[in-house]
């Protein structure tokens, strides 16, 4: 019997080497890193309100001997781990903020917290997996904390808030985090992310070189036209057909004018705002909408031709209009070499064929703003139960997402790290 025991330790030390030096680690933190997200998913906090999380995370990393600093950006957190030797420094980020979303689902663990938004009160719910984010990196600087002596650098932990935008009249999110210097002191070399994805089955990873996700900007165009009765359309000039005209006019430089070939772009009007009688052919009509790129140079030019075309339509029907276009978010590029260099650790992790290059997505990522100052590289961690016949898309109130697949992130991003710094 005593043989047989052994034999069996010698075999399980054997798998454990053979599934890597810190596969402990990894399974160690597993049960964890499932407890912090859901803590975290039962009490979502809004963006630049992340009060609770923040403190939660401090926590966590203090208890790691890890190097804190709390506030940055407002609400942010971020951790300092130095190796047992000198080299790089890289940064590992994750975004901690929840939506204005009422949670519809049956998990146990589901959000029943409220809180005011635009001044209605709403529901807070984790229905972009921002909670998955911060526990894995939790995990991740768990892992790391005991592997120093692995580390040829430093490990700067980004905990951002307000990634779906702060407030209105506020500051937020990755563009002050960079603003207030969380890439210096020191300075970071190379930054990586990534984001659960609900329709992606859980041990699958994603990536794409160059623009993965699109810049998007907010366009307001003011149409000024002249009020009439609505029996006398003849004598005023119509902003509300000004308006319909102008829409018109904006797709065709989507669908006429610009190389879709090369990559997508998306022009899109979500509100219009004229008139108080059906009766009254208003003044005046305001459009606001959004314009979604993934190329500089197509950015460049689609804003032209916009600048150009508003007012230009307008004063073919008698009319004035001008437009303003203001950028929230830049392109999520991952920088070529880097993707290049560090691809094979996410094939060596997940296993080569649970890796793929993933087409463009229109959808934005403030992730966007550090890749503008540092290399960086962004992927997207498969979060759906294997054989699901039903996922619901990010930003809904049935959205979910399956804990089997946060180990991988911890794993990844882990690995990313060390390989990076070792290079």
């Amino acid at each position: 019997m005593q043989k047989f025991l052994i034999l069996a330790l010698l075999f399980s030390g054997v798998t454990l080497w053979a599934q890597g030096p810190m596969e402990k680690d990894y399974l160690a933190v597993e049960d964890k890193v499932i407890e912090w997200r859901r803590d975290i998913h039962q009490n979502p906090e809004l963006s630049n309100r992340e009060f609770k999380t923040a403190e939660k995370i401090a926590k966590h990393l203090q208890s790691l001997g890890i190097e804190v600093q709390t506030g940055v950006a407002k609400t942010g957190v971020v951790g300092l781990l130095k190796g047992n030797q000198d080299g790089k420094v890289v940064a590992l980020r994750a975004d901690i903020d929840a939506l204005p979303v009422t949670e519809r689902n049956d998990l146990s663990f589901k959000s029943t917290v409220t809180s005011e938004f635009l001044g209605k009160k709403v529901g807070v719910m984790h229905a972009c997996g921002h909670d998955t984010h911060t526990a894995i990196l939790m995990g991740v600087a768990e892992v790391l904390s005991k592997n120093k002596d692995k580390i040829k650098g430093t490990v700067k932990f980004i905990f951002q808030p307000a990634e779906e935008g702060p407030p209105p009249g506020e500051e937020g999110g990755a563009a002050l985090m960079v603003k207030e210097g969380v890439l210096q002191n020191p300075n970071v070399d190379a930054i990586f992310g990534l984001h659960i994805n609900s329709q992606t089955p859980v041990g699958q990873v994603k990536y794409k070189p160059g623009g993965s996700m699109a810049s998007a900007q907010r366009f307001v165009v003011n149409v000024k036209g002249k009020q009439t009765h609505g029996s006398q359309p003849w004598g005023g000039v119509d902003p509300i057909l000004i308006s319909a005209k102008i829409i018109d006019g904006l797709q065709t430089i989507i669908s006429r004018e610009t190389e879709l070939i090369n990559e997508a772009a998306v022009i899109s009007v979500g509100k219009i705002t004229s008139g108080v009688r059906s009766n009254i052919i208003p003044e005046s009509a305001e459009m606001i909408g959004t314009i979604r790129t993934l190329d500089y140079d197509m950015q460049k030019f689609i804003n032209k031709r916009m600048e150009e075309m508003v007012p230009a339509i307008a004063k073919v029907y008698g009319g004035e209009a001008t437009i303003d276009i203001q950028t929230s978010t830049a392109i999520t590029y991952n920088d070529l070499n880097l993707t290049a260099q560090m691809a094979p650790t996410l094939e060596q992790v997940a296993g080569k064929e649970n890796v793929s290059i993933h087409k463009a997505i229109t959808g934005a990522e403030d992730f966007s703003y550090f890749q503008e100052k540092v290399p960086g590289f962004y992927f997207f961690l498969g979060g759906m139960t294997p054989g699901n016949t039903e996922s619901y898309p990010h930003h809904t109130p049935d959205f979910k997402i399956d804990d089997s697949g946060l180990l991988l992130g911890v794993k990844t991003m882990t690995q990313l790290a060390l390989d990076y710094l070792n290079m």
